[in-house]
């Protein structure tokens, strides 16, 4: 009888262990080898990127400058532009103490997954892009940044002077026709971008996002940004900005609560000559 409930005790513990692991869900991304050889990009993929299988993809471009002289304003463009079907794209820095930068959700018909920004850097490290498919699927391109880092760590120039608070959420904008029928949209927003690291104990303080709508009311493209992001943070993106589109309006939030708005004004609209009636004319 012992052995007759030894047997059964050892088939029923097989029997679980095995309805676990064919139950065990897939909750990550499926991770491949790294080309960059980041120490952390296994657990980083499966902690930013979540669910859905990587591709690494020379489509999905990078660029930074081959020197960097300010570890705080390092420029960047992410551009997967090539890769159809994008819904989102992220940029992230492996090395640094907060490794997502930001999130762009660009809107079909209205923009493209493309991003231009500048980004604090604590020392050398990879730099991805991120484009997530309607499929679900990750294709992530990257380059290896060498800087000589500081700049996550390093205070806001915009404390040192007194009444920074007073121009706190102003913007400045412009928008560009290009010849394929988009239109490059350069967006400057007044925020001192505090990631809470640096040594005078200043909490963090960041924009978190930023949603852009066209004239008719309909959204364009929606930003998440993260403390990595520079001071000041500028901006571009291409968008589909026809003539009758009419001006962008600019609606954000900071981690503080602070709302922010602003409008970008289409030039071809300021740059239209007032018509001029026959009579008028014909007098001269």
């Amino acid at each position: 009888m012992l052995d007759r409930a030894m047997q059964i005790g050892t088939a029923v513990e097989a029997c679980c262990m095995l309805a676990l692991i064919c139950a065990a869900p897939v909750a990550y991304a499926d991770v491949k080898p790294d080309p960059l050889s980041s120490p952390v990009w296994q657990d980083l993929a499966q902690k930013i990127l979540g669910a859905g299988d990587i591709v690494f993809d020379d489509r999905v471009k990078v660029i930074i400058p081959p020197i960097v002289e300010n570890q705080a304003q390092v420029p960047v463009t992410a551009d997967a532009r090539l890769v159809p079907n994008v819904t989102k794209l992220v940029i992230i820095t492996d090395l640094n103490p907060i490794q997502h930068v930001m999130t762009l959700t660009p809107v079909a018909g209205k923009s493209e997954p493309y991003i231009s920004l500048r980004l604090k850097v604590e020392q050398a490290t990879p730099v991805r892009a991120a484009a997530q498919t309607t499929d679900g699927v990750w294709h992530v391109g990257g380059v290896f940044l060498e800087a000589a880092g500081g700049g996550c760590s390093s205070p806001a120039m915009a404390r040192d002077d007194a009444d920074w608070s007073k121009t706190l959420g102003d913007s400045q904008g412009r928008i560009w026709r290009e010849a394929n029928g988009t239109a490059r949209l350069r967006l400057r927003v007044r925020h001192p971008m505090d990631t809470g690291l640096a040594k005078d104990n200043t909490p963090a303080f960041y924009i978190e996002q930023l949603t852009l709508k066209n004239g008719a009311g309909e959204d364009v493209g929606k930003l998440e940004l993260f403390e990595p992001v520079a001071e000041d943070p500028t901006l571009t993106m291409l968008i589909k900005h026809t003539l009758s589109s009419g001006d962008i309006t600019v609606l954000g939030r900071d981690n503080n609560g602070t709302m922010l708005r602003s409008t970008i004004a289409s030039p071809w609209k300021q740059s239209l000559t007032p018509s001029i009636s026959p009579k008028v004319r014909n007098r001269s």
